[in-house]
């Protein structure tokens, strides 16, 4: 059913690829993350990449800051299976040799990179590679003659640096890149990346940046990215937090989820519970988010506390449970009530049936895709 109330237009971009991963165009938008260990500690580099594919990151960035990492990252590429951003400050033979090692993107400011000759370098190498680049503006470290031309860090200093190098790609005809004008003000970075995405027509990195822990960053980023997503602004996340990044992830996906524009998990409509509710709606919710964090199907599950809202939240998810009197509450199956189950039984039942209905989504993705297989090789 069409609900033009419920429809966002994204801005339209050119599309460029980070690896395997479209960004930009029609591509979804992808979830980013950062891994916090040493780069040059390939192991725990490694072991960390992995929690965050589990999560179902797209695309995740590890920092090169000296030669032992980028000679680390060579096994790290071969190791996972995600496209690796290599971030890159100062040192321009530190971007050849990620670009050699097998990096799918190149994060740099090519202002800093140093003379003409080195961005040509750079440029040369991550043509030969395959790499597309990321131009990162930072509200932190602009440019000093802009900090003294504008007298602050404002939208239209971060701008300029970044349509300045964009320019320097570009007079080497290299076009592969998306750009992030990042700030820790939520306004400062809504009104630059707006700002921006008058100005190109490149992909945006968008991002609250040192937006701060679980609960105050997760707030922050969501007011922000949410502001512009909503306006169609954004084909790359990354949410900033002084936190595990497999919470950058969840928090992206759940923002995303929220907006209609990714749809991957279980979503878990829930209320906050009353005098009312006939169970612990808290600590079900709570288990139930542990236990079904493996699930990537797109499902919904309702967990509503009493019969006040219960069966009308319930019509609108694929799974339900309404609480009730005597024990027990109604169990609801697409959207209908199908039976009843004691609330003692319901946690380990509706994880069953959640994990049972993403088992069949699964098999019906695969025959899709072996059907569509057979039909282009006919």
């Amino acid at each position: 059913m069409l609900r033009p109330w419920r429809h966002i237009e994204r801005r339209k971009s050119r599309q460029i690829m980070v690896g395997n991963v479209p960004v930009g165009g029609d591509a979804p938008i992808s979830v980013q993350s950062m891994t916090n260990t040493l780069t040059s500690d390939a192991k725990a580099t490694i072991e960390q990449i992995i929690g965050l594919q589990e999560a179902g990151v797209d695309i995740v960035r590890v920092s090169c800051p000296d030669e032992a990492s980028t000679k680390a990252l060579k096994e790290i590429v071969n190791a996972v299976d995600v496209p690796i951003v290599a971030d890159i400050h100062f040192h321009h033979q530190r971007a050849i040799e990620a670009a050699q090692a097998g990096a799918a993107c190149l994060r740099i400011n090519p202002g800093n990179i140093g003379d003409a000759k080195r961005v040509a370098d750079v440029v040369s190498a991550a043509r030969d590679h395959g790499c597309s680049m990321r131009i990162g503006v930072n509200a932190g470290s602009l440019e000093r003659h802009l900090l003294e031309k504008y007298g602050e860090p404002c939208p239209e200093a971060m701008v300029e640096s970044a349509l300045y190098h964009v320019g320097l790609l570009e007079e080497h005809g290299f076009r592969d890149y998306k750009i992030s004008v990042k700030a820790s003000d939520v306004f400062l970075s809504v009104a630059a990346y707006q700002q921006l995405a008058e100005a190109v027509d490149c992909p945006l990195h968008i991002g609250i940046t040192e937006a701060g822990g679980l609960t105050s960053g997760t707030i922050k980023s969501s007011i922000g990215l949410g502001n512009l997503l909503w306006s169609g602004i954004g084909d790359t996340v990354r949410v900033s937090l002084s936190s595990d990044p497999v919470d950058e992830v969840k928090v992206g996906f759940e923002m995303l989820k929220a907006l209609g524009l990714r749809h991957r998990g279980v979503t878990i409509i829930s209320c906050p519970s009353c005098a009312r509710q006939g169970f612990d709606v808290i600590s079900t919710v709570r288990e139930l988010e542990q236990r079904l964090e493996h699930i990537a199907e797109p499902i919904t599950l309702s967990i509503i506390g009493c019969v006040v809202n219960g069966p009308g939240e319930a019509r609108e998810t694929d799974v339900g449970f309404t609480g009730g009197g005597s024990g027990s509450g109604m169990v609801y199956v697409a959207g209908k009530p199908d039976h009843k189950k004691p609330h003692n039984e319901m946690i380990d039942h509706l994880v069953g049936l959640v994990e049972n209905k993403a088992a069949d989504m699964k098999a019906a993705d695969m025959a899709t895709t072996v059907d569509k297989d057979l039909a282009e090789g006919q």
